[in-house]
């Protein structure tokens, strides 16, 4: 465009800069969005409005600065929506002069050029054209104008753009993040009066904090804006927001606290802000919108004790409840599965338990399980697998028709589902009622098969749901045997790295042992010299991790409460408490008891008795029990310090442990006695 004599308006056109994320798979991608503007083309017979708007950059382009503003006037006048309008722009070079526009002084071509950014970038080959032309520094820039027009309408068109991932980077890392947060500080009176009784200033101002909410919305979606986002101060803020009586904020604000709800930082300050109250109180709204973002966030936010404890007393529970019900809340999948999310993670909490059942939720999600959606079956499950922790209603689900719905979702390939079906299976296979009915449905089949899932998860959760299938079925060891393979293949799961797959593998190992034939066949499948190596792994990675980390103590005193390896060392507990079960359980047979004797378990087995959990105590003491009925294991025993153990747990108030540690220490004694009157018998034949 030529200048003017009077105020210059120059225009340049902006080539598209280099960026170091650029490849070819990019260039690729934006030859294929050529040629899709390029099919419009031919596919259609182009309106008068595309020859119109196509001269109106024409005399952007080469006319001065009045000519610029009334083309732009007659541009805003067009449906900038439509994608032949929006190509028309694009096929002229009309992007680059729009950009381009932004770097003026001018305040009239800039709030034209935005108007018309802020309405085509809502096309996706429009925000990554703009992406690529540079366009989203410029528009940071602009939110920083003392116009509240121009910071309405920049933050507008960053919302639209910011679905691009290089967009959201470069945001970032033009500092658009503290000046889009600036722009939530809304008078709190003007979010308590409805927007009819605001004044023009006010009402602008919720206007541009609807516009940046938005926009931190869109940015929301990277680990890294989050992160930036919350360092910058903007949880107050959201939690003040979502107190506004207009919904216009209230939604785009719930969206972004949903959207960054799956980060811990953020779980932790949305609790310690009070808003909890506010994401129930919005889930009797009318909006579904709100609600989904609402059950959303508490979906994610539930993972901590105290916040599903905060919406049971703020009666969250009831409305999700309600919402699981509401025909229309079921067609909207989105919502639903949110709702069926929250009332799972809910559902963890035994208080919240006790409220669901008065609200007779295991029906509800029994409803459920005939739904398409996977994500909502598989949180639908999930539900079913935390309430079904109770023999109350282990019994309402049976009779609710669950377990037919469950067992034909074994047959499924979503890995999450699969995981929540094999769970819930368990704990109805605990009631005897329901066993009968899973046995008559072959469910069991069913769920031995998941041991060939590649899922770890999977697999553990597979093993976990046998142990008590194995027990109250009623030939457990004839519908062991039956399974073609079956054995073969849970032995071969302790080669597995995974800590969980392990503990409930052995577990079930422990229950199949108990079984005389099924264990001369684990046997025969090499069952003892894997669990001995097991062992002995595990001693290594305990002395490893004892030299990288120090001595317990130390641990326990420099640790926080939340430290990760709490968490390994309960993994690792539990991994011992069933290692030393099916110790126990395999010693029953032939010579496998000298065996583990022979391949060096006794002395990591030893060590167990210094955990600080019971339940491994006891296991560990019924495994040197069963194992002290080999001679050689009793001296190894003696020599690795085990009395000391005994004598302590001998007095405990649990009496499994109590006889364990008293028959292996009678045991010992035994070996001694014995050793003792064979020297003294030697001593009175020597002359």
């Amino acid at each position: 465009m030529a200048e003017d004599e009077g105020d210059p308006c120059v225009v340049f056109v902006r080539e598209p800069e280099d960026d170091s994320d650029s490849s070819e798979e990019a260039r690729s991608s934006e030859e294929e969005d050529e040629s899709r503007w390029k099919d419009v083309v031919k596919g259609a017979e182009l309106p008068p409005e595309y020859w119109h708007i196509q001269k109106l950059i024409k005399y952007m382009k080469a006319g001065n600065q009045t000519v610029t503003i009334v083309a732009l006037c007659c541009l805003k006048d067009h449906d900038l929506t439509t994608e032949v309008n929006q190509m028309a722009i694009r096929d002229i070079g009309g992007l680059e002069v729009l950009v381009n526009l932004l770097e003026t002084s001018d305040f009239k071509c800039k709030l034209g050029s935005l108007s018309v950014l802020s309405a085509i970038s809502s096309h996706a080959d429009v925000r990554r054209a703009l992406t690529d032309l540079g366009a989203v520094p410029l528009l940071v820039r602009i939110l920083a104008e003392p116009s509240r027009h121009l910071q309405l309408l920049a933050a507008r068109t960053i919302a639209n753009v910011a679905r691009v991932r290089k967009a959201r980077r470069t945001v970032r890392k033009s500092d658009g993040i503290p000046k889009l947060v600036d722009l939530l500080d809304v008078p709190a009176a003007a979010l308590s009066v409805p927007l009819s009784e605001l004044s023009a200033d006010d009402r602008q101002q919720v206007d541009v904090a609807v516009s940046g909410a938005r926009a931190l919305w869109a940015l929301s979606q990277s680990a890294k804006n989050k992160e930036a986002m919350r360092r910058t101060g903007c949880v107050p803020l959201l939690a003040r927001l979502t107190r506004s009586c207009h919904r216009e904020v209230v939604v785009p604000i719930m969206g972004t606290v949903q959207q960054c709800a799956s980060e811990l930082s953020y779980q932790v300050a949305i609790q310690t802000e009070g808003m909890i109250a506010d994401l129930v109180r919005h889930l009797s709204d009318d909006d579904m919108e709100l609600k989904r973002h609402c059950a959303s966030a508490i979906f994610k936010c539930a993972a901590d004790a105290a916040t599903r404890d905060l919406v049971r007393q703020h009666g969250g529970l009831d409305p999700l409840v309600k919402l699981a019900r509401e025909p229309l809340a079921r067609a909207d999948k989105p919502l639903l599965a949110a709702v069926t999310g929250a009332i799972w993670k809910c559902a963890t909490c035994p208080e919240n338990v006790y409220r669901l059942n008065e609200l007779r939720t295991v029906d509800v999600l029994v409803s459920l399980l005939e739904d398409e959606n996977e994500e909502v079956l598989t949180n639908a499950v999930g539900g079913l697998a935390e309430c079904a922790k109770t023999a109350e209603n282990r019994a309402t689900l049976r009779l609710a028709g669950g377990i037919p719905l469950l067992v034909a979702l074994l047959s499924g390939t979503s890995a999450p589902m699969l995981e929540n079906v094999a769970r819930v299976l368990g704990e109805s296979a605990r009631e005897l009622e329901s066993m009968r009915v899973i046995e008559e449905l072959d469910g069991v089949r069913f769920i031995w098969s998941l041991l060939k899932n590649p899922s770890p998860r999977v697999q553990a959760n597979a093993a976990w749901a046998l142990c008590p299938c194995i027990e109250n079925a009623q030939d457990s060891g004839e519908m062991v045997r039956s399974f073609v393979g079956g054995l073969e293949l849970i032995v071969s799961l302790l080669h597995s790295e995974d800590s969980s797959v392990l503990a409930c593998v052995c577990a079930a190992l422990a229950r199949i042992a108990q079984d005389r034939e099924n264990l001369a066949v684990i046997t025969d499948h090499g069952v003892v010299p894997m669990l001995a190596q097991l062992v002995l792994t595990l001693a290594s990675k305990q002395q490893k991790h004892r030299a990288e980390n120090g001595s317990e103590e130390e641990k326990e005193r420099n640790s926080c409460p939340h430290d990760e390896s709490k968490s390994n060392q309960e993994d690792e507990d539990r991994l011992r408490e069933h290692l030393s079960e099916a110790i126990a359980n395999c010693c029953n047979w032939a010579n496998n008891c000298h065996e583990f004797g022979r391949l060096g378990s006794i002395p990591p087995l030893v060590g167990y008795m210094e955990s600080k959990d019971k339940a491994v105590h006891r296991t560990t003491a019924h495994a040197l029990h069963q194992l002290s009925n080999d001679p050689f294991n009793c001296v190894t025993m003696h020599q690795s310090g085990v009395v000391a153990f005994l004598l302590v747990t001998i007095g405990s108030d649990d009496e499994m442990l109590q006889e364990a540690s008293a028959g292996c220490l009678s045991n010992i004694r035994r070996l001694a006695l014995s050793a003792e009157n064979l020297e003294n018998n030697k001593q009175l034949v020597v002359p």
